[in-house]
């Protein structure tokens, strides 16, 4: 982000100082998300399709200037996508765990039916209760501390600089509902495409605005 863009960014807003700005990217397709299935902890690759997402991403991203790192999950479908961005940009590549997606305990690689008929009564509670956990697993709640732990770093880290985000649909959406301030709904509202980019400035006041979501026009047809 150059200076004058900071700029007349904060004079929109009407926060104080300049921005970091978070280039928010979902990895690319896997076999689990064309099934619809939870992919947490479980480390799937890339499909030959996803591939293809991450190369357009990178191709996209790589037109931005001024990127100073890319950072990314310690899961192998982030990382596969976010190797191609580097590439792109030339910026450093990061591997920050606490960006990793949601623990789905014993559910991960279930179907949401598949979820709902083994554990009925629980599927149901942590439907409506972020602080409710899958079993073996992590609830929302403590998803929600972990990235916002990881947020505050990445913002200490890169004052008044763009940084790329590769990450998972669960932490992606926890750093947008900080940024709109927004409720608890959000997470089960908001849909974002696998290889989808969404855009989010932080302000060194406190301050956050967001300027594009699951933004698609990148990927292959």
């Amino acid at each position: 982000m150059t200076a004058a863009e900071a700029a007349a960014s904060a004079a929109w807003t009407g926060q104080v100082g300049a921005p970091t700005r978070l280039l928010l990217l979902r990895h690319g397709q896997t076999a689990l998300s064309v099934q619809r299935r939870y992919s947490g902890h479980g480390d799937p690759e890339l499909t030959e399709l996803g591939l293809r997402q991450a190369a357009g991403a990178a191709a996209r991203l790589g037109r931005v200037e001024d990127i100073a790192a890319v950072l990314c999950s310690p899961l192998r479908r982030t990382r596969q996508t976010a190797e191609a961005v580097a590439a792109a940009t030339g910026a450093p590549l990061l591997v920050r765990p606490g960006l990793i997606e949601t623990d789905f305990g014993e559910w991960d690689g279930l179907t949401f039916a598949e979820a709902r008929d083994r554990d009925p009564e629980l599927h149901d509670r942590w439907l409506g209760a972020q602080d409710v956990a899958p079993p073996g697993g992590e609830s929302f709640a403590q998803v929600r501390e972990r990235v916002a732990a990881e947020q505050r770093e990445i913002l200490a880290a890169h004052p008044a600089q763009t940084v790329v985000v590769v990450s998972h649909v669960t932490p992606i959406k926890l750093l947008l509902q900080q940024a709109l301030d927004a409720g608890p709904s959000l997470l089960y509202r908001l849909h974002l495409d696998p290889a989808s980019l969404c855009i989010s400035d932080f302000y060194p006041d406190g301050g956050a605005s967001v300027r594009l979501v699951n933004d698609t026009s990148h990927l292959p047809d």
